[in-house]
């Protein structure tokens, strides 16, 4: 089973996110920080993407995306984001993909399925 862990800062968000990927099966953890300890929660987990809301503060995402990176080269990190200039910026940052705020499900999940190929 795939897993993924998001981070939003919106509850409501992320339960919604949580119950639409579980219904495709996937093991989902969901944060609403990222905090001191989240690359050991990526060590512990060994997920398959990672999901960051950039809405974070915008330094605050992108700095947890670089040290992922950094860690983690091949791990996709994927931007969630209402900033509507999110498609011109996300791989200037180091994302390898983002999913505009509101999302659509069909495009969630084809997102996903693009970075993690079904098994």
């Amino acid at each position: 089973m795939e897993t993924i862990i998001i981070q939003d800062t919106d509850a409501a968000v992320l339960e919604i996110l949580a119950t639409a990927l579980e219904l495709e099966n996937f093991r989902v953890f969901s944060v609403l920080t990222c905090d001191s300890n989240f690359l050991e929660l990526i060590d512990e987990l060994r997920p398959h993407v990672v999901m960051l809301d950039s809405r974070l503060d915008g330094t605050v995402c992108i700095d947890i995306c670089r040290k992922i990176k950094a860690r983690y080269p091949h791990l996709p990190v994927i931007a969630l984001s209402c900033n509507s200039n999110i498609h011109d910026v996300y791989d200037r940052y180091g994302f390898d993909d983002y999913i505009p705020k509101p999302f659509d499900l069909d495009n969630l999940y084809a997102i996903l399925r693009k970075h993690i190929p079904s098994q």
